[in-house]
């Protein structure tokens, strides 16, 4: 088993045309194209939200919102 050669990558990228048309590659090309774009301008941003995305409020946790003599009947174990 050795590794392709030339001629077998030219008949692979043949059929590869003649299944997708060459139209079909373009399109599938420039859409590659845009989301690596996308994706570099994304990791360039560092993570930080865009300005017109508002950013939702903290949600309370259980632990904060339940009152200190309500009991957790989940939480109870039999004894």
């Amino acid at each position: 088993m050795g590794s392709f050669s030339i001629w077998h990558w030219l008949i692979v990228l043949l059929i590869v045309v003649m299944v997708f048309g060459t139209k079909k590659l373009k399109n599938m090309g420039s859409d590659l194209g845009s989301a690596v774009k996308g994706f570099k301008d994304g990791m360039k941003d560092g993570g930080q939200a865009p300005a017109d995305v508002p950013v939702p409020p903290a949600s309370v946790t259980n632990a904060q919102a339940a009152d200190k003599t309500t009991i957790d009947v989940e939480a109870r174990q039999k004894s």
